[in-house]
């Protein structure tokens, strides 16, 4: 004798289901989970690779200086221990728009006639009692710099118009302060 109940209508119904079902080799693939290529954990994490190398790629070209600018402090650091003077003063003050001066500003280190990416400079380091040290390049030949300012390369730099023939003049320094000082002395006053 067994105690079995009849069977009702849904265990029939559920029975004959599972009767239907497929076989574990022949599973169709749309009934498999598909996951979307850019839902991967691989994916994604390239992806936020690629976005962070592109963000600190782009950072630092946004701050690298015009070409000029890197080439004057490649031969700053080159000609940072020089010292001497192989330049009439007048003509060096005249090159960088400070004719009307007698003498040269602060306490000049060097003074001489440069090449920069091929072309003629005309190079002033010397030292500003309430800033530091400077060099300034003025280019013989008209070039076309935008004032901007920067750090690279472990030292500040400034692009500023010269007081009075408006051509660029590139300063550059270990301290900031220094830069400031020696804007005041050699570029053209804000209007």
């Amino acid at each position: 004798m067994t105690d079995r109940k009849p069977e009702d209508d849904f265990d029939l119904l559920a029975r004959a289901e599972l009767s239907l079902a497929y076989e574990p080799d022949e599973i169709p693939s749309h009934l498999f989970r598909h996951t979307p290529w850019y839902a991967r954990r691989g994916v994604q994490l390239g992806l936020a690779a690629l976005m962070v190398l592109g963000t600190a790629s782009g950072t630092v070209l946004s701050m690298r200086p015009p070409e000029l600018v890197r080439g004057a402090i490649e031969h700053e650091y080159y000609e940072r221990t020089l010292r001497g003077s192989f330049i009439d003063a007048r003509a060096l003050l005249a090159h960088m728009g400070l004719a009307e001066r007698s003498t040269v500003p602060g306490y000049p280190q060097l003074m001489r006639p440069c090449e920069i990416d091929g072309k003629l400079v005309y190079h002033l380091t010397t030292f500003f009692e309430k800033g530091g040290m400077v060099t300034v390049f003025a280019f013989d030949q008209p070039v076309t710099l935008d004032e901007k300012s920067g750090w690279w390369s472990e030292v500040y730099w400034r692009v500023v118009t010269s007081r009075n023939d408006g051509r660029p003049l590139i300063l550059v320094s270990e301290k900031k302060k220094a830069l400031s000082v020696a804007q005041a002395v050699f570029a053209r006053p804000p209007a």
